[in-house]
């Protein structure tokens, strides 16, 4: 390898991919493109491909040595419905959407490392790529998983990466326990009884129930749940009446949010208290609530073992730049449907957060300097959870 392969990785064409596939985003469970030139890179690499599972999802199996160990390392592939305001001449070709996350560099990394593994054979066992679909709010991971994903490839452990802006991109973060919050919706209507806007005394106000609802909301984490314990219950759209008849009081007014929780017990508390908040609120104002709460992530918790092998890589693939103490993230990914097994999930920065670096921001682009130090890692965790 010349250069500009760095280590055998082949950086520059898989920088130029990246660039790639940020120029030709692709939202959940319409990769099509991205996991064709997936699959066709991992099979020139020599590496078996199942293709279709959850949908767009695919996996690549590579075997060497009499091991008969297996792990599952998983980037993510799908872009976000959002448009793109930078300008880099790898800018999304694609109206209204944008690799705002950095999966593509997550599925660049892998394949680097997926090809590096293939060349060198440096570990005994089994290790299965995943790359999945739709993390973005779509649920790959859990349709991967009900596509048979677990028996199809049974593996001890499973590891997960993400970049993170805030850390260098030779520097990663490596923690047990919490590290993203379990990702809830909720949605509330509230059903009173429409009238005039001047007599207000004939119906049954569904505005200021709501009203009172959204005011008492928040006390809900304030004044229910422990204080030791995080949690986040936030409101985030609200549909009631219509402009055009600002003398109208209306029947009902819907309202919907997220609710965010590390443990088990909290989330159970979070789904009751809105619920129950929403009943009382409407029986003070003699009106009908119903009331949905939808299950979606739960959180994702670093099993201790598994993360300690990934510290290990980590050291190694960025010569010790690595944080063991740093804050989880409210933010939510659907890796944890992978937790069946035990599981740890790293980050690895991205540099600066400045200048729209931030996740989900419309100027995002993944830091290409990062890709060498995420093929270093991931080649690393395979060679110490596989050993030769």
């Amino acid at each position: 390898m010349d250069g500009g392969d760095r280590d055998g990785f082949e950086i520059e064409a898989m920088t130029a991919l990246r660039r790639d596939l940020h120029a030709h985003p692709e939202l959940g469970f319409e990769e099509h493109r991205t996991s064709a030139i997936v699959a066709a890179q991992l099979e020139e690499a020599g590496i078996t491909v199942t293709r279709g599972l959850g949908r767009t999802g695919l996996v690549g199996t590579l075997q060497a040595g009499e091991g008969t160990r297996a792990i599952m390392l998983r980037a993510d592939m799908d872009a976000l419905a959002m448009p793109e305001v930078g300008t880099p001449p790898w800018r999304s070709t694609a109206e209204n959407r944008m690799h705002a996350c950095g999966h593509d560099g997550h599925t660049a990394m892998l394949l680097a490392a997926a090809r590096h593994l293939a060349r060198t054979r440096r570990f005994s066992g089994t290790v299965h790529f995943v790359f999945q679909p739709a993390e973005e709010g779509r649920g790959g991971a859990k349709a991967m998983v009900e596509d048979g994903l677990f028996k199809r490839f049974p593996v001890a452990r499973a590891f997960g990466l993400h970049n993170m802006p805030g850390l260098e991109t030779d520097e990663m973060a490596v923690v047990a326990g919490p590290q993203l919050a379990s990702s809830d919706s909720w949605t509330v209507t509230f059903r009173g009884v429409g009238t005039h806007g001047a007599k207000p005394h004939l119906g049954r106000d569904a505005v200021t129930a709501a009203a009172q609802f959204l005011s008492a909301l928040h006390t809900i984490v304030a004044r229910r749940v422990d204080p030791l314990q995080p949690a986040v219950v936030s409101a985030c759209a609200l549909e009631a009446g219509n402009f055009a008849a600002l003398n109208v009081i209306p029947d009902e007014v819907r309202i919907g949010g997220t609710a965010r929780a590390y443990e088990a017990g909290v989330r159970d508390q979070l789904e009751a208290e809105i619920g129950q908040l929403a009943q009382g609120v409407a029986m003070t104002f003699g009106i009908a609530a119903d009331y949905r709460f939808i299950r979606r992530i739960p959180p994702v918790v670093n099993e201790p073992e598994a993360t300690a092998s990934a510290l290990e890589a980590a050291r190694a693939a960025t010569g010790g730049r690595v944080r063991t103490a740093f804050p989880p993230s409210t933010a939510g990914d659907d890796f944890a449907f992978f937790g069946r097994v035990p599981a740890a999930y790293v980050w690895l920065g991205n540099g600066p957060a400045v200048d729209g670096a931030l996740h989900h921001n419309s100027a995002y682009d993944f830091n290409d300097a990062a890709l060498l130090t995420g093929a270093r890692f991931w080649t690393a965790l395979v060679e110490r959870e596989l050993p030769a």
